[in-house]
């Protein structure tokens, strides 16, 4: 059996300095549109749960990938971010039970995939597919990191998600990284050898 779906994907969390690259793909359904969709960097918190519910709910599959810390130390945060992306596709594909007949990649290369895929920069802003992947990535990071808040509560990745905010970087003077913390960020790794 084959289809016609096309997916979109997109990452969110290349920038901190801590936990998961998480990956969101997503088929919409042409017959429950979705109003609204545009990137979620652009989407206050509240507006972008509402709609994460929504696809949860209208979209005809969705798929989260992500690459551990340890793998983005181990790969780079490119390919890491390429491997989260191809596990959220492999996990769309699951759900859907068959492959998309195209991939929308956010960004300016496609992960190694079985099915067509193309790179669209901007995408998010470009193509609902890959803004309604974009909001799954941040929605589903986001919450990783109220978890992480809640086991080391010292850092305040509640506020600033992980990203490297002059918080972020005093609280790494002071307590050092935690386990989740990506050892090969510059600013962790200039912590470890300095």
């Amino acid at each position: 059996m084959s289809s016609l779906w096309i997916c979109g994907v997109d990452e969110a969390g290349r920038g901190p300095l801590v936990g998961s690259v998480v990956a969101g793909a997503v088929v919409l359904d042409p017959n429950q549109p979705i109003l609204g969709l545009k990137d979620s960097k652009k989407l206050s918190p509240t507006k972008r749960e509402y709609l994460y519910a929504e696809i949860m709910q209208k979209a005809k599959a969705w798929g989260v990938g992500q690459a551990s810390s340890i793998e983005i130390d181990e790969l780079n945060i490119l390919q890491a971010t390429m491997v989260a992306m191809r596990r959220a596709v492999e996990d769309l594909a699951n759900r859907l039970g068959e492959w998309p007949s195209k991939a929308l990649i956010d960004g300016n290369r496609c992960p190694q995939l079985p099915i067509t895929s193309e790179a669209i920069i901007q995408g998010d802003a470009k193509e609902p597919a890959i803004s309604a992947a974009s909001i799954i990535a941040k929605v589903t990071r986001d919450q990783q990191m109220q978890d992480l808040h809640l086991r080391h509560p010292q850092y305040g990745f509640n506020q600033h998600m992980g990203y490297p905010t002059e918080v972020h970087i005093q609280a790494l003077r002071q307590h050092g990284p935690c386990v989740e913390h990506r050892r090969s960020f510059s600013p962790v790794r200039e912590l470890i050898s300095g």
